[in-house]
């Protein structure tokens, strides 16, 4: 069966202030798909996001979308943005911040309707967040946050969904459950994950796209030691762990 792209990049160039981030990029992402994207700090997969999220546009090149094998000005995505980029000290509630992932499915000056605030519940209580609903964002832990966030992300049953450092100050017992409504998630739309963490990467997803500067594409999660330990400054071993690839670092030192 064929797969069918839904986001295709053909050639795409970034800059910021003049200094080229990402060359010639061209990557496609298919239907369920569940892309990981690794690299090192700085090395670009942010942008890379920011340009599929049209928050930024290329210097040159072109980015395309499709729905059900034809081309569209646009489809459905759900965000998860980096952590650090939250402001927690805004005064708004856990079922505020879910609910504000259905403002463009909202029409304009109108009241969300009762099946959406249906939706926010449903969400917020599979993010493991009841009884937190009129709690600011403030008073929440770290992980809590990252719940909420992704509700919003997911609430609109967006056609994509893309997550940057998901897990990040999620605890162990919550990262087992997340990954696992990831998989679920993945049975019906397109997931891109972005994440420093190789290991976690790599069982996972279903391919993978390094980035640091120009982007290497492999349609499975079978990455050549030698790139990472090029990209990462770290000589990495490949161990079998079950039927899952499974990547550690070997003992060394940075100078």
């Amino acid at each position: 069966m064929t797969k069918q792209s839904i986001i295709q990049l053909n050639h795409i160039c970034a800059a910021y202030e003049r200094k080229k981030v990402l060359e010639d990029i061209n990557l496609t992402v298919y239907e369920k798909d569940f892309l990981g994207v690794i690299g090192p700090n700085g090395g670009g997969k942010t942008t890379l996001i920011k340009i599929i999220l049209g928050l930024l546009h290329p210097i040159s090149g072109d980015i395309r979308f499709y729905h059900e094998g034809k081309e569209v000005q646009e489809i459905s995505m759900g965000y998860l943005p980096q952590y650090s980029s939250i402001d927690k000290k805004f005064p708004i509630s856990v079922y505020d911040v879910v609910l504000s992932g259905l403002n463009r499915q909202k029409a304009l000056l109108r009241s969300f309707t009762a099946q959406q605030h249906e939706q926010v519940k449903n969400v917020i209580a599979r993010m493991g967040l009841e009884g937190l609903e009129k709690r600011a964002i403030g008073e929440l832990s770290g992980g809590q946050l990252q719940r909420a966030l992704l509700g919003r992300a997911l609430v609109s049953d967006p056609q994509v969904v893309i997550l940057d450092e998901p897990n990040t100050y999620i605890d162990k017992r919550f990262e087992a459950k997340l990954y696992s409504l990831l998989e679920e998630i993945n049975k019906e739309r397109a997931i891109i994950l972005v994440s420093h963490d190789i290991g976690t990467v790599l069982q996972n997803v279903k391919s993978i796209a390094c980035v640091n500067g120009t982007l290497d594409y492999h349609p499975d999660t079978e990455i050549p030691a030698e790139w990472l330990e090029e990209h990462f400054g770290c000589p990495i071993e490949l161990l079998g762990h079950g039927d899952l690839p499974h990547r550690v670092l070997k003992c060394h030192h940075h100078d």
